[in-house]
């Protein structure tokens, strides 16, 4: 064979490894974040949690019995306003669901509307305590951030994921209901809760051909 033809065939060896290399890559497009392309498996998905959100945090609000406390809290502490601590989100559900996500857009719209304030809690909380005992040592006197002087929480944010799955043969429907309590700390007293339970959906599985 020729020198010539040898070179040819190597290039288009090369020519073809690589076109294979390409073909086998990921294709990557973005959606729309909550549309139509975050929902592919029927599972809990971005949409839901944009839904689940949007309803619970505008029920918590606009709650008279929110703003009741609020009012009766500011006058009796000279316009402060009560604290949050996030509590347990449970997932009490059929599949894995990330409830700190759900919490989190709870806590970050509440926040931002200006009528609760929130305190640390968790691995933030003793993150945040171990590096104020730290600066007892390490710090300034003048710069150290003091001991004793956190604010304590008035309210406590909880909530919880259920859901109901029903199957017939090749057809799936799953009801999730979502949960989130408001209750004050002192008395246990709840002084908001809020459901959505408007995510239903039904799955088509392909029936198996014979």
């Amino acid at each position: 064979m020729k020198k010539s033809h040898v070179f040819v065939s190597a290039i288009c060896v090369v020519i073809l490894i690589a076109a294979s290399a390409c073909s086998s890559s990921p294709k990557v497009s973005r959606v729309e974040a909550g549309g139509r392309g975050s929902d592919l498996s029927g599972n809990w998905s971005a949409a839901d949690v944009k839904i689940v959100c949007d309803s619970l945090i505008a029920n918590a609000l606009s709650s008279p019995r929110i703003d009741a406390y609020i009012k009766d809290f500011s006058a009796k502490n000279r316009g402060a306003r009560p604290a949050v601590i996030v509590g347990r989100f449970r997932n009490n559900s059929s599949e894995h669901i990330d409830t700190a996500i759900i919490s989190g857009q709870m806590r970050t719209a509440i926040i931002n509307s200006g009528k609760l304030d929130f305190v640390e809690g968790g691995d933030a909380r003793e993150d945040i305590r171990s590096e104020r005992t730290d600066q007892q040592g390490q710090a300034s006197e003048a710069t150290a951030a003091a001991l004793a002087n956190e604010t304590g929480a008035n309210f406590m944010l909880t909530g919880e994921v259920r859901s109901i799955v029903d199957r017939a043969g090749n057809r799936t429907v799953r009801t999730y209901y979502v949960r989130a309590s408001m209750t004050d700390i002192e008395t246990s007293r709840i002084v908001w809760e809020g459901e959505n339970n408007s995510i239903q959906k039904e799955i088509r599985q392909p029936r198996a051909r014979l």
